[in-house]
């Protein structure tokens, strides 16, 4: 840990050489995880025909995200007990395992199992990542650091899907599951030398990672699983399992997040609770958007995704200037325009329902959305730090990142449910409904935001 007496952020970067090979590698890891993601969702449907697993299609994404959230718990305790290193390590090895697993999976039911250890393995190391930047990074340095973990996420959404279509449509979907272990080992252990600089916790405990909040993190697993799968079935079945989901994050979910989380209390707890609704606001809509230009406005898939692309260079452009120094406006301020920035967005995007609006005009709205997304998502980053001594690193961050999966999960369950029991009836309306969520949502983390 840097002291007060070393130099500023304007003379020692993330790139100095005693930040450059911790820096590089954990951009590398976190640009991979995200490159698997968008990959798969991809490929996912030519590997389910291959298989003959369409039964399974469900669970090879619900599956992932409910052992993420257990490891998200289980590494947040981790790495306050013992150190952010060995959580790191372990979700490194889990995710390169799945991978390995799933990339050779002879049967649908194997490729699941290896997607679920995929999932554990990369709440393991996202969490343990947060960390990492709290204890080896001053202040200073830490909106930039987090601004290049924002690229490592939307450089792969620009290319990532093309790069996976053309993989599955002309080699082997395996090497999608394949390719991602030989780059990550090399990135894993570039970060060896930086991690060697951290110091063992001040006072470290004998702490299980397998105590009550392990408990309750399953049952929330469970409902993230009920929700998803919930999602994608029909009439009475669907609307069980999405009650049984929804009750167990609402019951258990309290148990895990800062007090004062649903009750958007000043400080910690308002910032957990508007990570939750930035990313169910952008992503809730986002689903949607591709589909509505492509059914109601005849666009080719191709321009439609062009739509995303256009909104992934919008929040590279914010996150990047986020991690720049002498910001004019306060943390609050930055994310209430955000916010604003995507409930814009959103509503700009639903005109091209109207035939008469140009599609251009959807396009500059979601760019809007993007640009807000790219403002606020590293801005409660670094708030999470801020407000974290160093004993509750793993625990806020683990915080944070459960709030993203569940709010997105419970949203997209709901929205998707509302689409499709309405769609049939009155399309306009289904598309008013699901656009509609999100921007309430994004309308409430204006106010969230001021609370921060």
């Amino acid at each position: 840990m840097l002291t007060t007496n070393e130099p500023r952020a304007e003379r020692i970067g993330v790139l100095s050489p005693r930040y450059r090979s911790l820096t590089i590698g954990m951009v590398a890891l976190i640009t991979l995880v995200a490159f698997e993601n968008l990959a798969v969702t991809t490929a996912m449907p030519t590997v389910a025909v291959a298989l003959d697993g369409l039964s399974w299609y469900a669970l090879a994404f619900g599956g992932p995200l409910a052992s993420a959230v257990i490891a998200m718990v289980m590494s947040g305790t981790w790495s306050d007990a013992k150190g952010p290193a060995r959580p790191l390590w372990h979700g490194t090895a889990w995710f390169l395992t799945g991978l390995l697993i799933a990339g050779f999976a002879p049967t649908m039911e194997v490729l699941v199992a290896g997607r679920i250890i995929q999932g554990f393995g990369s709440g393991l190391l996202t969490v343990a990542l947060y960390v990492v930047v709290g204890q080896l990074y001053p202040p200073e340095l830490r909106p930039r650091i987090f601004a290049a973990f924002a690229s490592g996420w939307v450089v792969p959404s620009l290319v990532g899907p093309a790069i996976a279509g053309l993989i599955v449509e002309h080699a082997n979907w395996r090497i999608v599951f394949l390719a991602v272990p030989v780059l990550a080992i090399p990135a894993a252990l570039v970060m060896r030398p930086g991690l060697g600089q951290m110091a063992p916790p001040a006072a470290a405990t004998t702490d299980s990672i397998w105590n009550r909040r392990t408990a309750w993190a399953v049952a929330i697993a469970i409902g993230v699983g009920l929700l998803h799968y919930g999602g994608q079935q029909n009439g009475l079945t669907q609307v069980v399992l999405l009650a049984i989901g929804l009750g167990a994050v609402v019951v258990f979910a309290p148990r895990l997040l800062p007090a004062g989380t649903f009750a958007i209390r000043r400080g910690l707890p308002s910032v957990v609770a508007l990570r939750g609704m930035v990313a169910s606001a952008g992503f809730g809509a986002e689903v949607f958007l591709p589909l509505m230009l492509t059914r109601e406005r005849g666009l080719s898939p191709a321009f439609a995704g062009l739509v995303l692309t256009v909104s992934a260079l919008a929040w590279f452009s914010a996150s990047w200037y986020r991690g720049r120094p002498n910001q004019p406006l306060s943390h609050s301020a930055f994310m209430q325009l955000g916010m604003a920035s995507i409930v814009v967005g959103i509503g700009t995007a639903v005109l091209t329902l109207n035939p008469s609006v140009p599609v251009v005009v959807g396009v500059l709205g979601w760019g809007l959305a993007g640009l807000g997304m790219g403002t606020v998502f590293p801005t409660l980053s670094v708030l999470i730090l801020e407000y974290s001594s160093r004993e509750e690193q793993g625990a806020n961050s683990s915080a944070l990142q459960l709030s993203d999966s569940l709010a997105t999960a419970t949203v997209l369950a709901i929205g998707g449910s509302l689409f499709a029991a309405i769609e049939p009836h009155s399309p306009m309306t289904a598309y008013l409904t699901a656009f509609g969520l999100p921007a309430l949502i994004a309308l409430l983390g204006v106010w969230t935001a001021r609370r921060t």
